[in-house]
């Protein structure tokens, strides 16, 4: 799990190869007048997810992770007060890992919280364990998926 804001994005372009379009796309200065949707940067490689949505409180929420995809989530507005647990750590299972949505989620609760600002980003691999969209208002966000292995 990495958290840093935009400005560092640069920081991590070499971490993965889908990273460096990854971290273009979080740059452009008119992403906040993106509308609601999912928009393709490298096909099914690497795409952008944007959101505004009301947060949900800690009870509601349940952890999860991705074993296809990388997520980088950034911040436009709001307060992300997202959780995290290392995947080899949970032991509750809410059920078994759907491969069509690439996701698992956990009734564990998370050993952080992770207070993401506006113009901050987390990035969370496939063995971090996460519960994003905590927050008492509207979240304004934007995710990319970034395959974990790249064709």
């Amino acid at each position: 799990m990495i958290l840093d804001v935009l400005e560092n994005a640069h920081c991590y372009q070499d971490l993965h190869k889908g990273f460096s379009k990854a971290m273009v796309f979080l740059s452009h200065p008119d992403l906040k007048e993106l509308p609601v949707g999912e928009y393709a940067i490298d096909g099914d490689r690497v795409y952008a997810m944007v959101s505004k949505e009301a947060g949900r409180n800690k009870e509601e929420a349940l952890l999860e992770t991705h074993e296809q995809y990388i997520d980088i989530q950034l911040i436009l507005a709001g307060t992300d007060e997202m959780g995290w647990k290392a995947k080899s750590l949970c032991k509750q299972p809410a059920g078994e890992y759907d491969q069509n949505d690439d996701i698992q989620f956990f009734e564990d609760k998370p050993d952080a919280w992770i207070a993401t600002h506006p113009g901050s980003f987390v990035i969370f691999f496939p063995d971090d364990a996460h519960m994003p969209l905590i927050s008492a208002g509207q979240l304004h966000k934007v995710v990319v998926k970034v395959a974990v292995q790249p064709s």
